[in-house]
Formats: structure tokens, sequence, C-alpha cells
């Protein structure tokens, strides 16, 4: 259990988001709140979800997930479940570019604005990864991403 996952979704009250979190898992969900190691189920992942300033303002991370589970197929079903998009970071180590995962498991990249501030990131301002924007050509680390400008993905062949 060396996992750690960040997911941003738009706009899920958390009484909603453990219960999805659950099915999209396979494993129960222990909030962090009231989490004990010493006595969790052995499948158990602890996860946090709170409120944050923003677009994509309700806050997901998970403690421990299993080697055995695969990131964006777990994510994809969670927006499938809630019925709203989702967003992760991507492997450019841009702050501002994200991938967006929709209920329906289309996988593309997208940037946002990123306010630091005292609660957190602020994301706002979102844009396609795309070659008509200057920010996202040749020499920009879109490029050396898995995720393209301009691509979108299902979300087995993401997986």
């Amino acid at each position: 259990m060396t996992e750690l996952w960040n997911w941003r979704i738009d706009g899920a009250p958390p009484v909603e988001v453990y219960p999805a979190l659950a099915e999209a898992l396979g494993r129960v969900v222990m909030p962090l709140a009231v989490a004990d190691p010493a006595r969790l189920p052995t499948y158990a992942v602890i996860c946090d979800v709170w409120e944050a300033p923003g677009v994509f303002g309700t806050m997901v991370d998970c403690y421990g997930v299993p080697e055995s589970l695969t990131e964006l197929p777990c994510v994809a079903a969670l927006a499938r479940l809630l019925g709203r998009n989702c967003v992760l970071r991507d492997d450019t180590l841009d702050a501002g570019r994200h991938l967006l995962v929709a209920p329906d498991g289309t996988i593309r990249p997208v940037h946002f604005d990123v306010r630091e501030t005292d609660d957190g990131e602020v994301l706002s301002g979102q844009r396609l990864c795309t070659v008509a924007h200057p920010g996202c050509r040749g020499w920009s680390r879109c490029h050396r991403s898995r995720w393209a400008p301009d691509s979108v993905f299902p979300a087995l062949a993401a997986a």
C-alpha cells in the first residue's frame, strides 16, 4: 500500500463522494478523520474529502491505495458514479496542466490558472490543451506528455 492519489471534483458534496469512492475503488473507504490504523479492515483505503474555493473545489485525497488498483479507471468510475467531471494532475509537472475525466469516461488534457491561497491552490480559467493556444505549441511541456495537446482518450485506452 504505497499509492497516494489526489483528485478534484466539480462540486460534489463530501457526503456523496465517500460512498461513490467505495464503489469506484471496490474497497472499504474510511474517512481520514475517523480512521484508526490499528483497527482498519484489511482492504480499507483512507480518504479525505473536503471543500475548497474555486472550480473543482471538492478535494479528494486517497492514502494507502493498493498497488493493484489503477488510478485512471478508478477516477473514471468515480466521475461516472457522481455524474461530474473530475481532474487530476498529469505527467508534465506543470502546476496548471491537469487531466479532465468526464462522466462518460473520456480523458483530455486541460489547463487552469492556479492561484495559491491560505486554503491551498485555487483553480480557475479552464481551457483545453490545444496547439491552437501559444502556450501548448512546440517547445511546451505539453508535447512531452503522454497526453498530447488536442488528445481525447476513452478511459479504457488510458489505463
